[in-house]
């Protein structure tokens, strides 16, 4: 059996595990000197390169002195646990990276927690040492006591230490160590990962943990060889996990190498290797041996916190934009995302409206963010808390909310967030003047808290959160505190309407934007909504007058994002999503018709 390591890299967002990546990758040999290699190559789809972010975990393989490490890249973000939680269970070791400054955050805890009950012994990687306020001596004491305070067995307490910058493209296993290379690192790997267990002798059991899909093969999973040899067109078992199973046979075989995938003819136990031939298959599915079938445990996965609802655009310039409009579009869209993420659920409630639910804004506004990008036009509404009922009580998602801020601003975090029914739990200062708070909230008091934030703290604080557990409800929470400006004409906006329009609050557009009747144009400075007409001229004259012809001076609009847009929204508001914009408008565009739902509503 040739040899074989399989390690996941784990890390809160921006701790450098894609850069890590890429070093391992470029040092180990694995491509030629001709190869152009970009920066974060493994981040390779397109909104996963403008934000910086990893949003699928992602495998590579490399050759490095005879042993094949097989590596996968994890996302760092709350809301796709779920990825990370299936890829702890198909590898033998775990590089665990922190921050050298900012030490550990609520995502690592996540992470952590998941690998020690596996029962994994990680290697802890102190990186970015290069940092000036690097301090790796107290990060190391929190791991250690984040460890104990999560019940890490003796020989999980006695971890490895490495320290790296990966971005410069060293590691050392001593402070006072000279290093140029990612040698040490190579090392640890080797000596302190163990090799799989299982062997080529016992009957097959490989075990899916992502999917991918091709139009030419169909479904592809990527699994992980337990016991066994797989061959292709080998005949097969799939054991499902609701205990069905289906005899079939194996279409493609693919091996992965560096960030080059080839068709292989055999893999063999400890592998982890990508297969096609079965349209059932499924994450956590087994592919055994049809003679003697052992299927391995299914994959536990976490359960959706949070629902938006996607309907079709009605508005008056729906079509004029996208491709893509008709609901049956939309319903086909959403039904190959749920082929492939697993983490999210989707319904029809009727109408043309469609249910998604999925594990964070962030994740459903990514699949917004794609589908747009196809050409899709849709509307958006307010997100939704997923309610459960649990032994007759009512349970909401609550979530651990971790903020890092100047000490100036955190009277005012707090008091925001009091309203929104937080909970502190510890409030400490962390040096350089930041103080770090921690809280327990509801997941429903941080939707659209995330703008107010970033005002109240003039753009320097930090906000992270991972999902905790259901708790009973904790009441009603503190909504928007302003009005909405909304358009009471078709046309185009003109400047000299906008400039008579903007003391009344904050406009979200430019002149000669196109807008409608029940259109949202901004953001009024009072609690109530109001009518505007934004499409009037300036009534012309022939006579001249010194103080009726002063130039216009804009204030330049708040221009909203998909996410700043639905968390801005209320409930008788929707995001209308084109491939151009991103306008923000009302559900009953009537004035008449609103009326007499507030009524009725009231």
């Amino acid at each position: 059996m040739e040899n074989i390591r399989n390690i996941a890299v784990i890390a809160h967002v921006d701790h450098g595990k894609t850069t890590m990546v890429d070093e391992l990758l470029k040092q180990s040999g694995t491509f030629s000197q001709r190869e152009q290699i970009s920066e974060r190559v493994m981040d390779s789809n397109d909104i996963e390169k403008e934000r910086g972010i990893t949003i699928l975990s992602k495998n590579t393989a490399i050759n490095y002195k005879g042993t094949k490490i097989n590596i996968i890249d994890t996302p760092g973000h709350a809301d796709f646990g779920g990825e990370v939680e299936r890829v702890l269970k198909m590898i033998d070791g775990v590089l665990l990276l922190v921050d050298a400054q900012e030490g550990v955050m609520p995502q690592t805890k996540f992470v952590v927690k998941k690998a020690l009950s596996l029962g994994l012994k990680p290697i802890v990687v102190i990186n970015k040492i290069d940092k000036p306020a690097a301090d790796p001596e107290r990060v190391i004491n929190e791991i250690f006591d984040l460890f104990v305070a999560l019940d890490a067995n003796d020989e999980q307490l006695d971890f490895p230490i490495v320290y790296a910058a990966a971005k410069n493209g060293y590691a050392k296993l001593d402070l006072n160590d000279e290093s140029d290379n990612m040698e040490p690192l190579f090392q640890t790997i080797l000596e302190k990962v163990p090799a799989p267990s299982g062997t080529n002798d016992n009957p097959l059991q490989l075990q899916v943990f992502t999917l991918g899909y091709d139009n030419f093969v169909g479904k592809i999973g990527i699994a992980r060889i337990f016991n066994g040899v797989v061959k292709k067109n080998q005949n097969v078992m799939l054991a499902k996990a609701d205990g069905t199973k289906v005899n079939g046979r194996i279409s493609k075989l693919i091996g992965f190498m560096g960030l080059e995938k080839m068709d292989i003819e055999e893999a063999k136990s400890g592998d982890i290797v990508a297969i096609a031939g079965f349209e059932a298959l499924d994450v956590g599915d087994s592919i055994v041996d049809p003679n003697n079938p052992m299927p391995l445990d299914p994959l536990h996965i976490e359960e959706p916190t949070l629902s938006i609802v996607f309907s079709v655009n009605d508005g008056p310039l729906a079509g004029t934009e996208g491709k893509h409009v008709t609901s049956n579009k939309i319903a086909e869209r959403l039904e190959a995302e749920m082929k492939t993420n697993i983490a999210m659920k989707y319904e029809s409630t009727g109408e043309g409206k469609f249910k998604v639910s999925g594990r964070g804004e962030l994740q459903i506004t990514i699949l917004a963010e794609n589908m747009r990008r196809e050409g899709f036009e849709f509307c958006m509404g307010r997100p939704e808390v997923i309610v459960k009922m649990e032994d007759g009580v009512k349970t909401e998602p609550f979530e651990h909310l971790v903020i890092d801020v100047p000490e100036e601003f955190s009277g005012a975090v707090i008091e925001k967030l009091g309203k929104r029914k937080a909970e502190m739990k510890t409030m400490a200062p962390t040096g350089d003047g930041q103080t770090r708070l921690e809280f327990e909230i509801p997941a429903r008091g941080l939707i659209g808290f995330r703008s107010q934030f970033l005002t109240d703290t003039k753009g320097e604080g930090v906000m992270n959160h991972s999902f905790l557990e259901f708790r009973p409800f904790s009441g009603a929470v503190e909504k928007r505190n302003n009005g909405a400006l909304i358009s009471m004409e078709n046309g185009v906006a003109l400047g000299y309407s906008l400039f008579n329009l903007q003391d009344r609050g904050v406009l979200f557009i430019d002149p000669q934007t196109k807008v409608y009747t029940g259109m949202i144009i901004g953001e009024h400075s009072r609690p109530n909504d109001l009518d505007v007409n934004p499409i009037k001229g300036k009534n012309l004259t022939n006579v001249r007058a010194s103080g009726s012809d002063d130039a216009i001076k804009l204030v330049p609009p708040r221009k909203l994002s998909l996410e700043r847009a639905l968390e801005w929204i209320e409930e008788d508001e929707l995001v209308e999503v084109t491939p151009q914009n991103v306008r923000v408008r009302k559900r009953y565009l009537d004035p008449t018709q609103r009326k007499r739902m507030e009524k009725a509503k009231s």
